[in-house]
């Protein structure tokens, strides 16, 4: 491995890896683990929040942990690898959707909360998952039709909500969690994140290609090491959680379906396929790889299909995470195959208990300073989408800053919802991103209308000129510098060892 590094670094040039190369196993490993580690917080925030909300034992919380992660693992490689048409086969990570958080928790709470609140949640979450599925094996031209509804300045908004809303939550963890923001935070927690942060700005700045595409794994690594060295870092609960714990489907029983849950459910799906949608187009333009209208249908039905299977393993709803589009950008590693290789390990870690305790030791502040460069970079993919937009036209100008402007409602008056309106209206309006994407549809439509055709047109670039992150096609010598690039790659990989 050592070879490995020191031949990138002395290489002068960042090693881009296509998206359809398969790297050497040392490579894929370690790229691996770091898509793990850099989703890990966002993925098991989820089931942490809602199976609190619900009064779950601390043993059903660790199973629903365990679950989420196991289905992520599949469901990242079915979106990645892909399963005839099935999965846009692009380095895309599947996480359980922030955009759920607040209606589960109150079709959960309307249930009566625990276990039993589960079985209307799953019933709800599987009949989105099978309806997503369905919508996206609709016909070519209807597909088309409701792609229309997804022009730049939809998709372009969206991303950057995504970011935006989701800065917080690392700048949360930055101060030490929730829980201690009541008492103003820890400050040897913001001590962490600032030094996590600026190890990460220093490897992008000064290292070497390799330690580059490395940089958020390494921040973790060692701002964890500095506060296990200080003695903020426990890993107590790793003797204490079993070594396997395997996930069977209807864990708590069987779902149950009703009418209203699923009609919450349906519309958490209609935003997280605008999410899929942006996330698809950005992440396509960072690899160089034409996206289509069949690309966009086969992410969603690869969201679909892990939807429906997260309800059967006991877990939610499924879109493709935005955070990891930002590390596709910063490490510029493209290759789908190192997904796959995230997909196993979260595989792993949703099957051994005990190695999901050893993640789960990183301290708040760590994942929080990895956390907010990530999200920023999120933030960043949007704006760059939006660069293809005329925002000199205030129609524009007017859906992008109200857009945003309303994702930032909820996090700035988190009552106001809860006090002033009905409970079943809350859980829809309590999230600032569907308030964000809902108000980026409804605008485009009273401004422009439907797109022409298919919304995303193809940006025209020189060859070897890299597009921003927007939803265009590549530029005309994009799949030529890639074979370059691959074979360039190989003829090192020949002259050296791997290893």
């Amino acid at each position: 491995m050592a070879r490995v590094a020191a031949r990138l670094s002395a290489s002068g040039e960042q090693s881009t890896h296509p998206v359809d190369e398969v790297l050497p196993l040392p490579k894929l490993a370690l790229y691996g683990f770091q898509h793990v580690l850099a989703f890990y917080a966002g993925a098991v925030i989820v089931p942490i929040i809602v199976g609190s909300a619900l009064k779950l034992s601390p043993e059903q919380l660790v199973y629903l942990i365990n679950a989420d992660l196991f289905t992520c693992g599949i469901a990242s490689i079915i979106q990645a690898f892909g399963i005839g048409r099935i999965g846009a086969r692009l380095p895309l990570i599947q996480g359980v959707t922030f955009t759920a958080v607040s209606p589960m928790i109150a079709i959960g709470l309307g249930a009566g909360g625990g276990t039993a609140a589960l079985l209307v949640i799953y019933g709800a979450v599987i009949t989105a998952g099978i309806a997503t599925f369905a919508f996206a094996w609709l016909p070519a031209n209807a597909f088309r039709a409701v792609m229309r509804l997804f022009p730049p300045v939809v998709t372009g908004s969206v991303i950057t909500v995504l970011g935006i809303v989701l800065i917080p939550v690392g700048l949360r963890d930055a101060v030490g969690g929730v829980p201690t923001l009541a008492d103003g935070g820890v400050p040897t927690q913001l001590a962490y994140a600032g030094g996590t942060m600026l190890f990460i700005l220093v490897l992008m700045k000064f290292g070497g290609p390799f330690l580059r595409s490395i940089s958020i794994l390494l921040g973790l690594v060692g701002g964890t090491a500095a506060a296990f060295a200080l003695g903020d870092a426990k890993f107590g609960n790793v003797g204490q959680s079993d070594w396997i714990g395997v996930t069977t489907p209807f864990h708590f029983g069987v779902p149950k379906f009703e009418w209203f849950p699923i009609f919450l459910m349906l519309i958490v799906m209609l935003i997280t396929m605008v999410e899929t949608t942006g996330d698809t187009y950005a992440v396509g333009d960072i690899v160089g790889k034409e996206v289509d209208s069949e690309t966009v249908a086969r992410a969603l039905r690869a969201d679909g299909a892990a939807t429906a299977l997260g309800g059967i393993l006991n877990s939610f709803p499924y879109v493709a995470f935005a955070e990891n589009v930002g590390l596709v950008r910063m490490t510029k590693v493209k290759s789908r195959f190192v997904v796959v290789a995230a997909g196993v390990f979260m595989i792993v870690l949703g099957l051994i208990p005990k190695a999901a305790a050893i993640v789960a030791s990183v301290p708040p502040g760590v994942l929080g300073g990895a956390a907010t460069v990530m999200f920023g970079m999120v933030a960043l993919a949007g704006i760059q989408t939006l660069a293809k937009v005329d925002l000199k036209e205030e129609k524009n100008a007017l859906i992008v800053g109200v857009s945003i402007a309303l994702a930032l409602f909820p996090d700035t008056a988190p009552l106001f919802f809860d006090k002033h309106v009905s409970p079943d209206v809350a859980s829809l309006l309590d999230s600032g991103v569907t308030l964000g994407a809902t108000a980026a549809i409804v605008l485009n439509l009273i401004f422009n209308g439907l797109a022409k055709d298919d919304a995303q047109t193809a940006a025209k670039a020189p060859a070897g000129v890299e597009l921003p992150a927007q939803p265009a096609a590549a530029p005309a010598g994009a799949e030529k510098a890639a074979a370059s690039e691959k074979a360039a790659e190989k003829a090192d990989d020949a002259g050296a060892p791997a290893s």
